[in-house]
């Protein structure tokens, strides 16, 4: 009962591991306290000292012979240096070193430019090539005109030759006619050739003939016409002479 009622107490099983750990420390600490009370208190060794009675003598210094000198060696003699000969003389005309070149002359900066300077030359050269064109054609146009005229002169003597040897072909000359007088008249005509007027503008100084050259005219209607019609002329202007051809 009596145990019943008071049960035995449990010990934990850590519990006596840590109980262990702590006499195991405690029996430690009391080994080194130990150890070190014997160490202080153990005396130290006795050291053994050897007594000299003297020092012995110290031996006498002797010089050593000085060593023979040495002998002084003569330097060897310099070999002679013999000049060198002289280099041969260059080939002038072939090895002549080449003259240098003079640079090229600088040239001249180029010369302003003045804007109405050149406008005046281009108008200058301009007016004169229009002149001379102008002189061109006009030479061109003369010598055409020349030539037309010349033309013209030589068709218009052609026409008037035609009319002048139909009107001679009707002459008959009076047979006391002395020397080879003239006689002019002016003639008015139509395009078609027919004549509508004969009139005596210089005498010949004989009647007869004047009055025989005036039939001759009259009688040669229609005149020839010219090949060209821009030679037709309206008045016409007669000379005769009856010597003449």
């Amino acid at each position: 009962m009596t145990e019943a009622l008071n049960p035995p107490l449990r010990q934990e099983p850590g519990k006596r591991a840590s109980i262990a750990l702590a006499a195991m420390v405690h029996l430690l600490l009391a080994a080194l306290l130990i150890y070190g009370i014997r160490w202080q208190t153990q005396l130290p060794e006795s050291v053994a000292v050897e007594l000299v009675s003297s020092v012995p003598p110290t031996p006498a210094f002797e010089p050593k012979p000085a060593p023979p000198p040495e002998p002084v060696q003569k330097p060897d003699p310099k070999p002679e240096i013999k000049p060198a000969p002289p280099p041969p003389k260059p080939d002038i005309a072939v090895k002549e070193k080449e003259k240098p070149k003079p640079p090229p002359p600088k040239e001249a900066p180029p010369p302003k430019v003045d804007p109405f300077a050149e406008q005046l030359k281009r108008e200058t050269e301009q007016l004169a090539r229009k002149r001379e064109t102008d002189t061109a054609a006009a030479e061109l146009n003369k010598l055409k005109a020349d030539q037309a005229t010349a033309a013209n002169s030589h068709a218009i003597a052609d026409y008037m030759g035609k009319i002048r040897g139909k009107i001679r072909g009707n002459i008959v000359l009076p047979p006391d006619l002395k020397g080879n007088p003239e006689a002019v008249f002016d003639v008015t005509q139509l395009p078609s050739g027919e004549i509508m007027g004969v009139k005596l503008r210089k005498s010949s100084g004989h009647a007869a003939l004047d009055a025989a050259i005036e039939r001759a005219i009259l009688k040669s209607s229609p005149l020839p016409k010219p090949d060209k019609a821009e030679l037709f002329n309206r008045s016409l202007e007669l000379k005769f002479r009856p010597l003449d051809n």
